[in-house]
Parts: structure tokens; sequence; C-alpha cells
């Protein structure tokens, strides 16, 4: 593990950051530090309540550590489980996380008819016959829509995402596991 300033970020495979609170300038220089070339960030917060911790993940950090944990062994192991692409949280902070993500779903995606993965059902039933190789007909016959529906849809996904056809919309679902 090699230690360099703010000047070599682009050197660094993952960048830490230490802040008294996950306020939007922790949450600037964390995007900055991803734009500038270090794709992964650990975020080491004196103060972490609710919305900061929802913020630092909306960020982009991929590891969070509280400041009275961050004892040289807990950095190092965190840094580490971020440049080996795997992400870390304080088992408390996951809980609490976990229960965010699920109120959110709950509250906010799914009276608009979304997801998580940010498909709505009718979307991902879509996805999963084009997948099979149905055409629109077809498909629009089985979940008993019109053709044109059926068409806009698959328009609505691919300018949404900005894919370029039928086809990368169904690896782009695959990928995110949503079919």
């Amino acid at each position: 593990m090699l230690v360099v300033d703010e000047a070599e970020c682009e050197m660094a495979h993952v960048a830490v950051v230490v802040a008294d609170e996950v306020d939007s300038a922790a949450v600037r220089t964390v995007r900055a530090m991803q734009r500038d070339g270090c794709g992964r960030v650990v975020m080491v917060v004196t103060r972490l309540d609710d919305a900061g911790l929802l913020s630092a993940v909306e960020s982009g950090a991929c590891g969070i550590l509280r400041r009275s944990e961050a004892v040289a062994d807990r950095i190092a192991d965190t840094v580490l489980t971020a440049a080996a692409g795997d992400g870390s949280v304080p088992p408390d902070l996951l809980g609490r996380l976990l229960n965010q993500m699920s109120r959110l779903q709950r509250q906010v995606l799914a009276p608009r008819g979304l997801s998580l993965s940010g498909f709505s059902d009718r979307e991902v039933d879509i996805l999963r016959l084009l997948s099979e190789g149905w055409d629109t007909a077809e498909i629009a016959g089985k979940l008993s829509y019109s053709e044109r529906t059926v068409k806009n849809v698959i328009h609505d996904i691919t300018a949404r995402l900005q894919l370029r056809n039928r086809s990368h919309a169904v690896a782009y679902a695959v990928r995110a596991g949503v079919i």
C-alpha cells in the first residue's frame, strides 16, 4: 500500500476521504476523486446519520468507516477490500442501509411501478420475452398489449438508458440481474 497526495490521485486504485460528516462538500470530493481516475473511494466519517449514510452510498463510496473505529488495521482492511472490488460497511450501518433501501422501495418506487433495478414490472416482462426471442406481435399477444405499446416500452427503455437497440436492452437487463 502506497499513500499518495491529492495531486497523484490518478495513480491510486482507492482514495480515502476523511470528513466530519457526509455533507455536500464530502459528496463532491468523492465524485471528484472518481472522476479524476480513482474509481474506488472509502470514506472515514466522524458523524454519520441515516441521510449521510445514504448520501455516501449514492455518491459512490464503496467503504465506510467511523473515525472512532479507523485504526490502522481497519483502514488497511477496508482499503484492500475496496481495491478487490468489494464494499465494506460496519454491520450496524449495513442494517440501517438495508432498512433505508426497503423504505425507498416501499414508499417511493413501488407506488410509481418501479423497482430498485429501475425497471417497471411491464418493462421486465417485455425484456424477458425479448430475451426468449419473441417478436413484437408475439409479446403483444402474450401480454395483452397493443404492438404500439410494446414498441413504446422498448423505445422508452432504450432512450432512458441510452442503449442502441433491443439486443442491447436485453444484454443490459441480463447484466443488471433484472432477467
